[in-house]
């Protein structure tokens, strides 16, 4: 679900005591947040929730991890939230986050199995993963061939194709998130789209907008997890400095 920030709003599944906060800009939030707002924090992260998800899962393709990293993401943020300067787009710069924490799982992964050789490839691991019953509830028969027709892609295109063509994100804000040239970004688009174009047989584009949608029982998941994790620090005494924003 989501706020007016370039994503679909969801209104009829948006919390009674969030109404209040849903024309607040970025920056109206941010604001209120460094005075002491928590629920404004709130209202950022259902804003960008979908967005995170969406990024996080094209890296790791799992959705338990995907949502881990959104937790470690907004407790960042909310760390380093009076660090932000405007420079880039504040949509920009939290998705930025939630792919490094991502990538750094996918290292942490890496180097875990390189130590630990032992375990082997079971068979069918390869093949496309069934959809959950969440997936099958609330999403069209064709967006769920989609979401496995993604998974398939390499990293990098995968990465680039949920960022691009399923958020919509320009090609800039691709690259800055992603760490990498802009000709990179339009490349391995051109090359994603057209691997997915050989799995699937028509009207791909039509059910883009439903793949890995973020709904309210995950929304709420999050945000409960992130606003407990921030009240434990409260209380522990080591809450971060929000002083004024820069």
């Amino acid at each position: 679900m989501g706020y007016p920030s370039g994503m679909e709003e969801e209104a009829s599944m948006e919390p009674q005591a969030q109404v209040g906060y849903r024309d607040l800009t970025d920056e109206q939030a941010i604001e209120r947040v460094l005075a002491g707002d928590t629920p404004a924090f709130e209202a950022i992260m259902r804003r960008y929730n979908q967005r995170l998800f969406r990024a996080a899962r094209a890296i790791l393709r799992s959705d338990l991890e995907a949502e881990d990293v959104m937790q470690e993401a907004y407790v960042r943020a909310y760390a380093h939230l009076a660090e932000f300067a405007g420079r880039a787009r504040f949509s920009t710069w939290l998705t930025k986050i939630a792919v490094h924490e991502a990538l750094a799982r996918v290292r942490r992964q890496r180097r875990f199995d390189l130590m630990d050789p032992s375990e082997e490839e079971l068979p069918g691991a390869s093949e496309l993963p069934p959809a959950d019953p969440e997936q099958t509830a609330a999403t069209k028969e064709l967006a769920g061939v989609i979401e496995q027709a993604i998974d398939t892609l390499p990293d990098g295109f995968r990465a680039v194709f949920m960022l691009r063509a399923v958020e919509e994100m320009s090609v800039a804000e691709t690259a800055e998130c992603l760490e990498i040239p802009e000709e990179t970004v339009k490349t391995r688009l051109h090359r994603a789209r057209a691997q997915l174009q050989k799995r699937l047989e028509t009207h791909t584009e039509s059910a883009l907008r439903q793949t890995h949608r973020f709904y309210m029982e995950r929304c709420d998941r999050v945000v409960a997890a992130v606003l407990a994790r921030l009240a434990a620090q409260r209380l522990g005494g080591d809450t971060p400095d929000l002083g004024g924003a820069r």
